[in-house]
């Protein structure tokens, strides 16, 4: 109970001290609140970039983890699609995989209001969009219910909007495909534009539409898409194993299945390493040299209320309790910089101008504040204080009584 008393004692006695000295203490303090903030914000920042970087592979390549599959015949010969899709099929259903998708490339001419144009279309599944986080900026990525449009549905790029006028998708707008058994398409989506080398107009659609369209456009297409699934990391090296196998059972003799991952997941290192050590390097210097600023400015401090000490001591305090005075000074006011530095933090990464120095990314999982940068922020500002306040209290028990009172 008596060293409970004394610790309470302590902090509030080196609070009334903040108080008294707050002009010079504000000072010394707003260079740790400035360097906690900082530390923080690389902190948080590093993981919302290292999200943004996370997203961005996710959708050029899948999610971990993502095998891509490739069928085909060593002698060359075509590879009847029809069956690979059916064996495809089947092994989603007995491996009970949620997320597979065939995808295949291909061309639609479209009546624009300038006349046709050839526009690439990627033909893929339902879950395409969400293994791939295929982002829109209106509509929505294919439903159930696309698969059994007369009029096959368009998730169409911003290029191919444009063209149009930028209708409201609400509206159902269509377009005429173009071909010896004409359609009529239906934009049900539309992507964003991916730079300024996004040009031209394209489109994704559904493989089994597309599949009933495409003999009027592209004759002859008749090799077998690509496919992949999107399955649980651990599953990815046996399900890789069993589904070639079923694959090539279903070719038939002569026929061979090629699978592997394409996701960051397969990387042998972290793909992250780099930013994640540039991000800790940034803190660790930040973190120095606001000790560094925080123990000149305590010691010139202690240099100066010498006199104050030894009259305390003259009074009957102990070592001890100068030592503890001295040392909770830095550490109460550092806790509290630590604070402020935080809130400031939060209040920066959580801001618009986060998504500026992204470049502009807009991430589907934005993640909330790391509560791991405000535990390291709050608890660094802490430890520099503790660090910065040792010298300076160490310093302050050396005085002799006489000296201090003669200075």
């Amino acid at each position: 109970m008596r060293a409970v008393t004394g610790a309470v004692s302590t902090v509030v006695e080196a609070l009334e001290e903040l108080r008294i000295h707050r002009g010079r203490v504000l000072l010394s303090l707003i260079g740790v609140a400035i360097a906690v903030c900082a530390l923080t914000t690389v902190v948080g920042a590093g993981a919302i970039a290292e999200q943004a970087n996370r997203e961005v592979s996710e959708r050029q390549s899948g999610r971990p983890a993502t095998i891509q599959f490739n069928v085909g015949s060593e002698g060359g010969e075509a590879v009847d699609a029809a069956t690979i899709d059916a064996a495809w099929a089947s092994v989603l259903e007995r491996y009970d995989i949620a997320f597979g998708s065939r995808n295949s490339y291909g061309s639609l001419t479209v009546q624009f209001a300038g006349g046709a144009a050839a526009v690439q279309v990627q033909a893929v599944d339902q879950t395409y969009g969400e293994m791939h986080r295929v982002r829109l900026i209106d509509g929505e990525w294919f439903g159930p219910r696309d698969a059994d449009r007369l009029a096959p549905a368009l998730i169409v790029n911003e290029v191919f909007w444009d063209r149009l006028g930028r209708p409201p998708v609400w509206t159902h707008p269509t377009v005429a495909l173009l071909g010896e058994a004409p359609a009529t398409g239906v934009i049900t989506g539309v992507t964003p534009s991916q730079g300024e080398w996004d040009t031209e107009p394209t489109a994704f659609v559904l493989n089994d539409a597309y599949a009933a369209i495409a003999p009027a456009t592209v004759p002859g297409m008749q090799q077998p898409p690509t496919y992949e699934m999107w399955v649980p990391d651990e599953l990815a090296d046996p399900l890789t194993e069993v589904v070639k196998r079923d694959l090539v059972a279903a070719i038939g003799e002569g026929g061979y299945a090629e699978g592997w991952r394409n996701d960051y997941g397969a990387w042998s290192e972290d793909p992250f390493l780099i930013l994640k050590l540039l991000v800790v390097g940034v803190a660790v210097v930040i973190l120095l040299l606001g000790a560094l600023g925080l123990l000149n400015i305590a010691l010139v401090t202690v240099r100066a209320r010498i006199r104050e000490i030894g009259i305390r001591r003259s009074f009957g305090a102990t070592r001890s309790r100068v030592f503890f005075s001295v040392l909770m000074e830095s550490v109460v006011g550092t806790f509290v910089a630590g604070v402020v530095g935080v809130a400031v933090s939060i209040a920066l990464v959580q801001s618009p101008l986060m998504t500026l120095l992204l470049g502009g990314v807009e991430l589907d999982d934005t993640p909330g504040f790391p509560i791991e940068a405000a535990v390291i922020g709050i608890v660094s500002a802490t430890a520099v204080g503790a660090l910065a306040g040792l010298l300076p209290a160490l310093a302050a028990v050396r005085v002799r009584v006489i000296d201090a009172i003669r200075f």
